[in-house]
């Protein structure tokens, strides 16, 4: 049994229980050890099987900045305890600075104020470093350390995308990844009139349960409408996720099979053959399957939900040998592995399906951001400026699908019976936020040469959808801030 062991410093910090107990510990190349957090006093304690050195990834406040998911560099175990806040600042300083060091050495001019900024930060952080006999006192300077360190990431981060997005825009005139919402189960009469003006895309979610809620009785009307009108204003088409791997992620009367999976299987694979089959040459873009690296279905394990996706692959490609064939993956930071339930990173799972030769295009990057800890993918720039480029090693085309809400009350249609978090991010969850938070995020991703498309993760929050507040139109007739912000990023040259 190993147990890392840090001192929190401040009474306050101590306090904050519900943030702090999602805490995880990371190894070198990111995956999660299992593990639990408990607190004594001002003691936070990480409890694991094995001992090995690791980085402790922590939701900390920062002033004007909420509560980022923040890490400290490689740490053993030690009997006495690390001050957390100075070993954070230690390891955002060095991630900072080595991402400044990568980014110099290919040729970005990096702004004096950047330097300016790092340069208070390493002071205050070393003035913490020798005050750390007194925790309190420690704590405190390390805090003022990690505000600036914030703030010169910022600053180095905007210098890349505006340097990006001028070399982006010499080479191609128009905007360098497609803009789409997932229409969900929205009729075509409650489109806004400017949804084209927004968008060159469509995510025709072709929801299984809602299709055949009974076993061979199918209702295809709303979606062959979606199709046509999208054809009709020529938008590109995404068709899925046909299928998700989550607990009741598919219908319900398939649980009568669970026990077979032989015959599961096939009935997986005659629904994607099916659904492909109906909108080959219309969808272009099939996602053929979602959270395969999440999903418990039936208790399966991960072998076996991973079989049965390559095999759905397979089963789309043989059918529609010209459409390009994703996968969605949620939580791509892997933090979900520090509960002990899965062997597999979000990696892992998709390099074997890359490996395995069944024709799989491009992924998905599923992203909700704003919500409570443990369902929320939110980090610092610089950070989701490294997820994008980890996952575009890979050599295949990414898209990624953001979800963030307006507004932080109850969402009755909402699936997924997450809670909003109003301390995540530098302010309360409004529809003005949410603008804020896609001014801030929204040019990274359209900085990156292999983000290929970028979608919402559904339109109308007046029908049944999955993450709370996080849709582009309260209902028919009211549209959010979000769409015109939108509006203005897509006409931009």
């Amino acid at each position: 049994m190993g147990m890392m062991r840090f001192d929190l410093g401040l009474d306050e910090m101590a306090e904050n229980h519900a943030q702090l107990e999602h805490a995880f510990l990371t190894n070198y190349d990111g995956a999660a050890f299992p593990g639990r957090v408990q607190i004594q006093g001002q003691e936070l304690q990480y409890i694991r099987q094995c001992s090995d050195s690791g980085k402790l990834n922590i939701p900390w406040p920062v002033e004007g900045f909420g509560n980022p998911v923040l890490r400290t560099c490689s740490v053993l175990e030690r009997e006495t305890p690390y001050v957390l806040a100075v070993e954070l600042a230690r390891g955002q300083l060095c991630e900072m600075r080595e991402q400044h060091a990568t980014w110099a050495q290919a040729g970005m001019l990096i702004p004096d104020q950047y330097d300016t900024l790092q340069k208070q930060a390493y002071n205050d952080f070393l003035s913490a470093c020798f005050s750390q006999q007194n925790p309190a006192q420690a704590t405190l300077l390390a805090n003022t350390a990690l505000q600036k360190i914030c703030l010169a990431e910022d600053v180095l981060a905007k210098s890349y995308i505006e340097q990006r997005m001028h070399v982006r825009r010499q080479r191609i005139s128009h905007l360098p990844a497609m803009f789409g919402c997932d229409l969900g189960p929205v009729s075509v009469s409650e489109i806004p009139e400017n949804y084209c003006d927004a968008f060159s895309a469509a995510g025709i979610s072709l929801d299984w349960k809602a299709i055949e809620s009974a076993e061979g009785e199918y209702e295809w009307e709303r979606y062959d409408q979606q199709v046509e009108w999208a054809i009709n204003n020529k938008l590109l088409l995404k068709g899925g996720p046909l299928l998700s791997f989550e607990d009741n992620g598919l219908p319900d009367w398939l649980a009568n099979w669970k026990h077979d999976i032989l015959n599961l299987q096939s009935f997986l694979s005659d629904y994607v053959e099916t659904a492909v089959s109906r909108y080959t040459g219309k969808i272009r873009i099939w996602e053929v399957a979602a959270r395969m690296n999440t999903g418990g279905l039936f208790g399966y394990t991960e072998e076996n939900i991973l079989a049965m996706t390559a095999r759905m692959i397979d089963v789309a490609r043989q059918v529609d040998e010209e459409g390009q064939i994703f996968i969605r993956v949620d939580r791509p930071w892997g933090d979900y592995q520090a509960k002990g339930k899965h062997r597999l990173t979000p990696w892992h799972v998709v390099d074997a399906l890359l490996r395995s030769g069944t024709g799989l295009s491009g992924i998905n990057l599923e992203l909700a951001i704003g919500y409570e800890p443990g369902r929320n993918d939110a980090r610092r720039l610089l950070r989701f400026s490294k997820l994008l480029d980890t996952w575009g090693s890979f050599g295949v085309p990414l898209h990624v699908t953001l979800a963030c809400p307006s507004a932080s009350e109850k969402d009755p249609l909402a699936l997924l019976k997450t809670k909003v978090d109003n301390q995540q991010w530098q302010n309360e969850w409004t529809e003005q936020t949410q603008c804020d938070w896609m001014e801030k995020f929204l040019p990274m991703l359209l900085a990156k040469q292999p983000v290929a498309g970028i979608f919402w993760s559904h339109l109308s929050d007046s029908h049944q959808h999955r993450f709370p507040h996080a849709g582009l139109m309260k209902d028919s007739e009211s549209p959010k801030l979000v769409i015109d912000q939108i509006i203005s990023h897509s006409r931009a040259e």
